[in-house]
């Protein structure tokens, strides 16, 4: 008897196992289908925008939308307290002549979590209803549903800056890229774990 428990207990044991790692494969192959390759044309303005840091090219792109009329205010959040005025400046020549009136800095924001609390009270400051959401492609979905969380009552509007090695070859063919979206992807999956167990986590 005990035998026949042991066995039924090691089939559900393996089963479960299987299941979990189909599901898991499956839902990596699911959240790369929705990591934009392309980048996209907006077809409409908001109130505000926001960028969060972590690779070269999204202030410059951010710094741009804003010079193009694309909202009236842009935030720059997770910026390092190391970094200085002049070192965003030379990413982003635009920056100086827009950092006095209409730019933002957030050096208190860690991580996407902390992005998004910042976010949040930045847009309630400012009574902002909509915002474009620009950071590179890989971290937009995780990006979107953090802020989403946070301000579930704005419109949010993604604009993903796609990096030129993802432009220049398949994710899968390098290394690096594959560890970066895989850990994208766990990354993801905690945070939706995070808001199943707690669904009022700082709002």
């Amino acid at each position: 008897m005990l035998a026949g428990l042991a066995r039924w207990i090691g089939f559900l044991t393996v089963f479960v196992a299987v299941v979990g790692t189909i599901l898991l494969t499956g839902g990596f192959f699911w959240f790369v289908l929705h990591i934009p390759t392309e980048e996209v044309q907006l077809d409409r303005n908001a109130d505000g925008i926001v960028v969060l840091t972590g690779a070269a090219a999204r202030i410059p792109d951010a710094v741009e939308l804003l010079a193009a009329g694309r909202g009236q205010r842009l935030l720059i959040t997770g910026v390092a307290r190391v970094t200085s005025a002049r070192e965003i400046a030379r990413l982003a020549p635009l920056y100086a002549k827009y950092r006095s009136c209409c730019i933002d800095i957030d050096r208190s924001a860690l991580n996407t979590f902390g992005n998004a609390l910042e976010t949040r009270r930045w847009a309630h400051e400012h009574n902002f209803n909509s915002l474009i959401v620009v950071t590179s492609n890989w971290h937009i979905p995780r990006a979107m549903i953090e802020l989403d969380h946070q301000l579930p009552d704005l419109t949010l509007i993604p604009y993903p800056v796609i990096s030129e090695r993802m432009k220049s070859e398949p994710w899968w063919r390098n290394a690096e890229t594959v560890r970066l979206i895989v850990g994208e992807y766990l990354k993801y999956l905690f945070a939706l774990v995070r808001f199943r167990l707690d669904p009022d986590t700082a709002v």
